[in-house]
């Protein structure tokens, strides 16, 4: 799929967020399809990481915003999607089991703004979560195809021994069956189970970057559109002790992610980018996996993610 921008290039970026950050981000995709009057599904590139990666499945496999808008009120009738979002995780990780990730991977993380975050993750016990959820996604969408028709759509992990961050789908990544690598990208440390793909245990790839931008670099794209609902573009202090570690996420991934924009922009590349707003994360809440909260943030993130699209331009 090419997209409808005549000559113009554009890729789309869709970073972390959990369940109620994959609510935000629907309603984001809506707010693109409906100013830029672009459909997303048109992106020359389609790059995802953890709940992204989800989003980026569907829409690599043909489904539509406004199909993606109906999963998210209760109105669809894909039974694909009806049953995805009936089997969506719960608001917290199931017992782990009893023995360290990654130990080792404090010592291999590269220097960037998340690095305590990337070296941490392997200090999480290892998740006893399932993550079936996701491969019954992939495969009910994908039934005879080992990978989503729209060729150039890539799922972030992260290598548990090294930190690297994988674009699973890119040319030069590991093969890997569409489910394990949606599930490898969605695997949150201390919450669901490494992924083994290739021979190396893969996790989310949020703990690397929340959105893996700069792995767009040499794409030969004019313009990015970047959705992260766990960065924001400005600092968005805590408001209670429930906010405190949610911050202290936020602000390392947003230094990354502004970071990797940068490098982007240097190169010539147009990026646009919505992050959560401090109105945003009063509907959100602290927990980006309590449920309880998507069809608010849904509703709210609707009017939010329009009203900053509407305000914003390419750079």
């Amino acid at each position: 799929m090419g997209n409808n921008n005549g000559s113009q290039r554009r890729g789309l970026a869709i970073g972390c967020g959990g369940t109620v950050g994959a609510a935000w981000i629907v309603a984001a995709l809506a707010a693109v399809r409906d100013v830029l009057d672009w459909d997303p599904r048109e992106a020359d590139v389609l790059i995802g990481t953890s709940a992204g990666a989800e989003l980026v499945t569907m829409l690599g496999s043909g489904v539509g915003v406004e199909e993606l808008v109906a999963m998210q009120e209760g109105r669809s009738t894909n039974p694909i999607l009806l049953e995805h979002m009936r089997d969506a995780p719960g608001r917290f990780p199931p017992l782990p089991r009893p023995r360290l990730g990654a130990p080792r991977l404090s010592l291999r993380a590269a220097v960037s703004a998340q690095r305590l975050l990337t070296a941490g993750s392997g200090l999480l016990p290892i998740g006893g979560g399932d993550a079936g959820w996701l491969q019954r996604l992939a495969e009910r969408l994908n039934p005879v195809r080992d990978w989503v028709p729209h060729q150039a759509t890539w799922l972030v992990a992260m290598d548990y021994a090294t930190g690297q961050r994988v674009p699973f789908g890119a040319p030069d990544a590991p093969r890997a069956a569409l489910g394990a690598a949606l599930r490898a990208s969605w695997a949150i440390p201390g919450w669901l189970p490494p992924v083994s793909i290739a021979g190396r245990r893969f996790v989310d790839g949020g703990a690397g970057s929340t959105a893996s931008v700069d792995l767009l670099a040499g794409q030969g794209l004019d313009e990015v559109v970047v959705l992260a609902p766990m960065a924001s573009a400005s600092r968005v202090p805590a408001t209670g002790p429930g906010h405190f570690l949610e911050r202290q996420l936020r602000d390392r991934m947003s230094a990354q992610l502004a970071a990797e924009i940068a490098e982007l922009r240097a190169a010539g590349t147009r990026v646009l980018m919505l992050g959560a707003s401090a109105e945003d994360l009063v509907v959100m809440g602290p927990n980006f996996m309590d449920g309880r909260r998507r069809l608010d943030t849904f509703r709210h993130s609707l009017r939010s993610t329009r009203l900053a699209l509407e305000q914003g331009a390419f750079a």
